[in-house]
């Protein structure tokens, strides 16, 4: 056994002209309740942090939106999906979409032109014949 273990994700750092901004889209779309905690601006999202920072060597609008995507999975995509169009208006790259009966995937856009993956792992499919006996 190898005596070095993997790194543990300790957080994503967002990179913008404005997080002030880009902080209170993030917590309306996934943490209503979160509040500030001191200097930082960050929220902390299923034992990770997303983190906001200001950065004078970054563009308003992201040039390369798919580079990188943060991804949430989501207890409940048609819940997320109506409270992100009701309270931001979001902007959908891809709608909620089935893919293949296994997982919803859908792709939104954050203010600073980021995409924004959400998903939901779906239950599996009973066979209808399974325990059908002859």
């Amino acid at each position: 056994m190898s005596p070095h273990k993997n790194p543990h994700l300790g957080g994503i750092v967002l990179g913008s002209t404005d997080p002030e901004r880009l902080w209170e889209w993030y917590r309306t779309a996934f943490a209503p309740g979160a509040a500030k905690d001191g200097e930082m601006l960050g929220l902390e999202l299923g034992g990770t942090y997303l983190i906001f920072e200001s950065r004078d060597d970054v563009a308003a609008k992201a040039a390369e939106p798919g580079r990188i995507l943060v991804n949430f999975e989501v207890a409940d995509i048609r819940a997320s999906e109506k409270h992100l169009d009701e309270t931001l208006s979001v902007h959908w790259i891809r709608p909620v979409t089935d893919m293949d009966g296994e997982v919803f995937l859908a792709t939104v856009e954050d203010p600073d032109g980021n995409y924004i993956q959400l998903y939901q792992e779906q239950e599996p499919k009973q066979d209808p014949s399974a325990g059908a006996g002859a």
